[in-house]
C-alpha cells in the first residue's frame, strides 16, 4: 500500500504513558516482527506496529492491546519514503517523542544469480534494502534534534556467509548492513545509536517456505553438504523471541555505548563470522 498509511488496531491512549519509550517497528505482522513488538511493549515501550498487510498487523495490535499493552497497527508500505515519513509522523503525533526504530520488514525470493530476473532482483532490494534506509533515515531526522535514539535493523546472517540460491536476499541485506553502519557513524555525534540483529535459521513462516515438506527445520539443523551449507552447532533453529530478546537489548538503554554493531544470533550455524 502506498501513500498515507491506515490505522487498523488502535491503542487505548488514555492508557499510554508519554514518559515511556516510543517504538516503531517495521515488518510487525510476521514472526520475528510480533516477537519484537512484544518485546518491546514488555520493556514498557510504546509501539507503532506497521506492515503492508494490514488485515495482519491491525489483528497483532488487537491482540496485544488486549493484554494490556499499547499499539498501534498501521498498513504500510517500506518501499515508499513518503509512507514511512507518515507512519513516523503518526508515532510522534498518537504516541510520543520517537526514541526507538526497528526494520525487521523483509522478503525471500530464492535463486541462483542466474534463475533470479531483474524484477525479482529490485523487488529484493526495495524491501530488504530500500525499506531499512527509508525507516532509518526519517527517524533519525526526528531524533536527531532531541540527541537520543536507537536504530536497529533486523538483517540475515546469509549477509556474511555465501548461501546457494540465496544471492538477492543476502546481497540485499549485505548492502542494509554497510548502510547502517555508515548511518550509525554519521549520527553517533547526535546519540543515536545504529545496530543490527542478524538471525539465522528461524522458525517463521519465512523459513518454512524454503522446505514445505515440513523438513525446514531438520535440515537447517543438520546442514547440507551439497549446499555447502554447515549445519547449527547449538542444535536447534532459533524461536522468534530469540530474536526479539537481542533487539530489545540493543534498543534499551543497557546498551547505551553500543553502536555499528552486528550480533548475529544463529546457534553458531556462520561459525562466528
Amino acid at each position: 500500500m502506498l501513500g498515507s498509511p491506515n490505522l487498523m488496531g488502535t491503542a487505548n491512549h488514555s492508557r499510554v504513558d508519554r514518559t515511556s519509550p516510543v517504538a516503531v517497528v517495521t515488518g510487525a505482522s510476521g514472526g520475528i516482527g510480533q516477537a519484537v513488538v512484544t518485546a518491546l511493549c514488555q520493556m514498557g515501550a510504546s509501539v507503532l506496529a506497521t506492515d503492508i498487510d494490514g488485515t495482519a498487523v491491525g489483528a497483532v495490535a488487537d491482540r496485544l492491546n488486549g493484554e494490556g499493552m499499547h499499539v498501534l497497527g498501521v498498513a504500510a508500505d517500506v518501499r515508499d519514503p513518503v509512507s514511512i515519513a507518515a507512519v513516523v509522523d503518526r508515532a510522534e503525533d498518537e504516541l510520543g517523542p520517537l526514541t526507538i526504530a526497528v526494520s525487521v520488514a523483509g522478503v525471500l525470493n530464492p535463486g541462483s544469480v542466474a534463475e533470479t530476473s531483474p524484477d525479482r532482483w529490485r523487488e529484493t532490494f526495495a524491501v530488504n534494502a530500500d525499506g531499512p534506509f527509508h525507516l532509518a533515515r526519517a527517524t533519525a531526522a526526528v531524533m536527531a534534534p532531541r540527541g537520543r535514539g536507537s536504530i536497529v535493523l533486523v538483517a540475515s546472517n546469509a549477509a556474511t556467509v555465501p548461501r546457494m540460491g540465496m544471492a538477492a536476499y543476502a546481497a540485499s541485506k549485505a548492502a542494509a548492513i554497510a548502510m547502517m553502519r555508515c548511518l550509525g557513524l554519521e549520527v553517533a555525534r547526535d546519540g543515536i545509536r545504529c545496530n543490527i540483529v542478524s538471525p539465522g535459521s528461524t522458525d517463521t513462516d519465512m523459513h518454512d517456505a524454503l522446505w514445505p515438506d515440513g523438513s525446514a527445520a531438520r535440515r537447517s539443523v543438520d546442514g547440507s553438504p551439497e549446499h555447502f551449507r554447515v549445519g547449527i552447532p547449538l542444535g536447534r533453529i532459533a524461536q522468534p523471541a530469540d530474536i526479539a530478546e537481542a533487539v530489545a537489548f540493543l534498543a534499551s538503554d543497557r546498551a547505551r555505548h553500543i553502536t555499528m554493531q552486528n550480533i548475529i544470533v544463529d546457534g553458531g550455524a556462520a561459525l562466528g563470522g
